[in-house]
């Protein structure tokens, strides 16, 4: 499970992402942070069908078996050392493990779901992760960013009025017109998830969105635990 890596060896991580600009946000941004410590993180799209001639047709997240599919055979793959996954908490099938999900504020809820979640996958090399409530929610650790990339100054008042009204960017509710997306695209219709999303948080960084993005703080500390080959808590 590792690799020769210059004058350290480095360990291969597989990500189970929702689409492509998850795909990308792990190209751009999560693989040079990980390989500091010493993972090569790796994403894999999630797949809906697998015909003959087209083993790689991409598309939506319906039922909770296209994720269970894909994670076992990810598995499979000895040479890694740990596959995880980015995939929104808001929208998830109805039938994901653990659904419907019991009251609760977000962060316990989503840690239900991840703990249902690792059951289901029952493999010592699987850590679930879940954003929260989805991958927008991180553009909010810096409206500032967002005005700036998408040339649109005169929103930054709104944007930020929105992020006052919540502790974290990840608290940023799942309605079907008040989550994070929503927000972006009521304000600018014209945002492109995949470009401008990725050019936000490669302006904002990683560093800033663990600091105030907790959930998805303890996920990269667990990561960079695993690269260091430290012992989990």
């Amino acid at each position: 499970m590792c690799w020769a890596g210059g004058p350290e060896e480095v360990r291969k991580l597989l990500i189970l992402v929702e689409g492509q600009t998850e795909e990308t946000f792990v190209n751009r941004l999560l693989q040079p942070h990980l390989f500091q410590h010493k993972l090569v993180a790796q994403p894999k799209l999630v797949t809906t069908k697998r015909p003959p001639g087209m083993p790689h047709h991409k598309g939506g997240i319906s039922i909770y078996g296209k994720i269970e599919g894909d994670l076992r055979r990810l598995l499979n793959d000895a040479s890694a050392a740990l596959v995880t996954t980015i995939i929104d908490f808001y929208g998830l099938p109805k039938d994901f493990p653990g659904m419907p999900v019991s009251p609760g504020n977000c962060y316990e809820r989503v840690k239900q779901l991840e703990r249902e979640f690792s059951h289901s996958i029952a493999n010592p090399r699987f850590l679930p992760y879940l954003s929260l409530h989805e991958f927008e929610a991180m553009l909010f650790v810096s409206p500032e960013k967002i005005t700036e990339v998408i040339s649109k100054p005169e929103l930054l008042a709104s944007l930020q009025q929105i992020k006052s009204q919540f502790n974290s960017p990840e608290e940023i509710d799942d309605g079907p017109t008040t989550a994070p997306s929503k927000r972006v695209l009521k304000l600018h219709p014209q945002y492109r998830k995949t470009a401008d999303g990725i050019a936000i948080l490669e302006k904002i960084g990683i560093d800033q969105i663990c600091r105030q993005c907790p959930h998805f703080n303890e996920w990269i500390e667990r990561l960079e635990m695993i690269g260091e080959d430290v012992p989990q808590p």
